[in-house]
């Protein structure tokens, strides 16, 4: 500002006056200029004096680094994030350094960054740098980065006189993490390549950066390896039950590692499961569980492009082996050949599958019962491979050995479950796994090899180094050269264990090693990228959601610390089952179903009825409606959840009666209807609809379908007719079917009380009474009571009954029914004449 406003006075001075301005006002100007010039110079002098003074005050971090001693011991930094050693890809994108400090009054650091050879060490001096000032960045990802004014940045002259060896760098921050800029950080890994860059930390009070608190240091380098492949990676939301209610919030990534953020996502909003994927060697083959028409055991196999469909055509189900046999069949866990030219799967599974309560584990799952068989893609058949379709084994986690000549796979006993009382399904109930969720009962597998000999199989043999240790072995992982093999191992059970460690061992077996790249809580879901050089796998080690780490593994196979691929993942997904795939991070841009029906929508309402969300559960039948106008179980469920939840009746009832339209012996929709119109008062219509699903009730979970509830609803049908004798005859079934229902007991007992069997009635009444005291409010029960005993002539059994249903009367407010029974009890009490004591 000054120096503008002397220039314009010069050109006063110098006779170059605004044209603009008459005669006279130039002359004023003139004047005035004579009394401003010197003031004008003296505060421009001030101006310079101070901003060379300015320029001559040493930086916070001069200052800092002046009072460091490298030869003190002070208090320590410890870094969260890298871990010292740390061996980074060459295409990882900067990642967020983070420190925890044991000094509470250290509220800045100091950053020094050197590299192995420096001549500048930290705390000499005569270094010749250049400042720069970066500009306040945004936040990125699930990482919390945010901008800070105070970021500042010098570098030695790296890329001009100094040599690489000589390159240091030095920054200020005012919080606990530091993400160097992208041209930063590339500078970093270029001088860290195959040498050590070592991080330090000089912690300070910000208002005496004179001197310092604490002091950390973290080193790593970066690998000329590349990665060199993309991954493709499903996110999940947590917990997994609520996943499995609505498969539609599951979506899949792929992408390179060198993405800034979350990569592309490629196939989100399925209505139904799609679980574990695989690709062929030349990732040219993709296959995927999915659920598909009416069959969980479902399974697409199609060809990778930039634009891929998911087709009923591409989609087989492993319940087509052995159909003849009666069992289902998940299919989970299923791997693609190398050649993409068969799939080996567990079929004849039955599984743990159950909810848990801990965010971070909400599942328990692994197989107790299962064999595997191959499916054939040119013959289009299905095969057992012999030596592990043994039915006294359970036999899962099949892989195939890079030349496809071996299987590796998880092997132990077979297991028939105690409390197994739905002996033809899959998954298993928490009631059905006590022994497992409550008693803590072990279970572990061991890795088997088999020979494939193009689908002849062989002898199994334990894999040395990844059997018979006393712990649970799965999820084996060939290297793509065919020379080792990485595993899981934890004390018990499989997938999503928090005790999980990744090991490694010669492919033909030998002596097993911890990985180096382990965190401290489960490691799993392992794929090695094309080359053999990195392994990447999912942790829960820094949160509840599972996230991506890389290590790396050299040709001993040795690996390196872990590297955080955090940036990879939304902060409210967990990632897991990541498969490096052998194309361009270009080469699948979108991946879209083309086989969801109306009973894909179906089972989608399905699991939203029986996780009581009937708002989700109708959206989800209506979509399946305008499908399929004549789907009956989207009609019946329909018409049900309208009824009963929603109290929208004459629509509720249009869906029901379609959906008997549809399949006139639908006995499920004939007890909806039969139900709704007893509800609607018309018993006579609502026992006919009730004795119709009586006859051909099929086996239910739902509690108003199974055969005593039926039954309840046909005797209260009945009742209301005054058909008392085929009431008790449905009542005393349903009692039989479930006797600690009380309100069974108690319409029984008004039943047989109209029937004049008062004894019987009794015995009801004290039963409901027992299961529910507060169930005990018929006046009418007691009325009937009363008079039956009076007719017997037991007169003090008839005056009580009576004297308790006038009570019961006044207290509902029936004034007209009190003062019946009143002069009914005045007329008991006149004629009973207790004997003289």
């Amino acid at each position: 500002m000054w120096a503008s406003a002397l220039r314009r006075t010069s050109s006063l001075l110098a006779g170059t006056a605004c044209p603009q301005l008459n005669g006279q006002c130039q002359r004023r100007v003139y004047r005035a200029c004579q009394i401003f010039v010197p003031f004008a110079a003296f505060f421009s002098t001030e101006l310079l004096l101070l901003s060379a003074a300015a320029a001559a005050a040493p930086s916070v971090e001069d200052q800092v680094l002046a009072a460091f001693d490298p030869q003190a011991s002070y208090p320590r930094i410890e870094f969260q994030n890298p871990l010292d050693e740390t061996l980074f890809p060459p295409e990882m994108p900067p990642p967020v350094f983070r420190w925890t400090d044991s000094q509470p009054n250290a509220d800045a650091w100091v950053v020094n960054v050197q590299f192995q050879g420096s001549s500048n060490r930290l705390g000499s001096s005569g270094s010749t740098a250049i400042e720069k000032t970066n500009s306040a960045r945004s936040s990125r990802g699930n990482e919390g980065q945010t901008s800070d004014p105070t970021f500042r940045t010098r570098f030695s002259e790296m890329d001009r006189s100094l040599p690489k060896s000589a390159a240091t760098l030095t920054t200020t921050l005012r919080r606990p993490q530091w993400m160097p800029d992208g041209e930063t950080w590339e500078t970093i890994k270029k001088r860290s390549i195959d040498q050590r860059a070592e991080v330090t930390l000089l912690g300070f009070d910000s208002t005496s950066p004179g001197r310092v608190l604490s002091r950390g240091t973290v080193t790593f380098s970066t690998s000329k390896d590349e990665v060199g492949a993309p991954l493709f990676y499903r996110e999940v939301n947590l917990p997994f039950e609520e996943a499995v209610k609505d498969p539609s919030n599951i979506r899949w990534r792929f992408g390179s590692i060198d993405s800034p953020g979350p990569p592309r996502i490629v196939l989100e909003k399925l209505p139904v499961c799609g679980n574990c994927h695989s690709f062929s060697r030349d990732g040219r083959v993709f296959g995927m569980d999915v659920d598909y028409a009416n069959s969980k055991g479902s399974y697409v196999i199609t060809q990778s492009a930039p634009q891929m469909t998911l087709a009923p055509k591409d989609i087989i189900t492993w319940d087509d082996y052995r159909r003849e046999d009666g069992e289902l069949t998940f299919g989970l866990l299923s791997q693609v050949s190398p050649d993409g030219k068969r799939v080996v799967s567990t079929v004849k599974d039955k599984s743990v599958f159950v909810p848990q309560p801990e965010l971070a584990f909400s599942q328990l799952f692994f197989p107790i019962k299962g064999i595997l068989v191959v499916f054939d893609r040119e013959t289009r058949t299905f095969a057992p491979l012999p030596g592990a379709d043994d039915p006294a084994y359970v036999q899962s986690n099949p892989v195939w050995s890079p030349d496809g000549r071996d299987v590796v796979f998880a092997r132990t006993k077979a297991y028939d479950m105690k409390n197994t009382t739905g002996q033809g399904k899959v998954l298993l109930t928490p009631d059905e796994c006590k022994e497992f969720l409550k008693d803590g009962k072990p279970f572990r597998f061991d890795l088997y090899r088999i020979p494939y000999q193009g689908g002849k199989g062989g002898k199994p043999e334990p894999l040395e180094g990844a059997s018979k240790n006393g712990r649970s072995n799965y999820f084996p992982r060939y290297s793509p050269d065919g020379q080792w093999i990485v595993f899981c191992r934890a004390a018990n059970y499989m997938l999503l264990q928090p005790d999980s460690e990744l090991y490694i061992i010669p492919a033909r077996g030998g002596q097993a090693r911890r990985l180096r790249g382990n965190t401290s809580r489960m490691n799993s879901w392992h794929s090695w990228s094309p080359n053999g050089r990195w392994l990447v796998f999912s942790s829960k080690a820094n949160s509840p959601y599972t996230q991506l780490f890389l290590t790396h593994i050299d040709e001993h196979g040795e690996s390196t610390p872990p590297v955080s691929l955090a940036h990879l993942t939304a902060p409210d997904r967990a990632a897991n089952i990541p498969e490096f795939v052998n194309l361009s991070s270009d080469a699948i841009v979108k991946i879209q179903e083309r086989f969801l029906d109306d009973y894909s929508f179906e089972r989608a309402g399905n699991e939203f009825y029986r996780s009581g969300e009937p708002d989700r559960a109708i959206g989800s039948y209506r979509r399946a409606l305008e499908l399929n106008p004549k789907n009956v179980n989207a009609h019946k469920r329909l018409g049900f959840l309208l009824f009963n939840i929603k109290q929208e009746f004459q629509e509720g009832l249009a869906h029901t009666a379609e959906a008997l339209r549809l399949d006139p012996k639908n006995s499920l929709a004939h007890c909806d209807l039969g139900m709704a119109l007893l509800s609607q008062n018309q018993p006579e219509q609502a026992a006919g609809h009730l004795r119709a699903a009586i006859e051909s009730l099929p086996l239910s979970t739902d509690a108003h379908y199974k055969p005593q509830a039926v039954r309840f609803y046909l005797g209260k049908a009945l009742a209301q007719q005054g058909r008392l004798a085929d009431a008790a005859v449905h009542l005393k079934e349903s009692v039989r079917l479930d006797a600690a229902n009380a309100e069974v007991h108690y319409l029984l007992a008004l039943v047989l009380a109209g029937q004049g069997l008062v004894e019987d009635s009794v015995r009801h009444q004290a039963s409901a009474v027992a299961l529910k005291p507060e169930i005990d409010s018929s006046v009418v029960l007691h009325d009937l009571l009363s008079a039956n005993y009076a007719k017997a002539g037991r007169m003090p059994e008839a005056i009580r009954s009576a004297q308790h249903a006038l009570q019961l009367a006044r207290t509902a407010g029936k004034k007209d029914m009190a003062e019946r029974i009143a002069a009914r009890l005045r007329i008991y009490e006149s004629n009973f004449n207790p004997a003289p004591r």
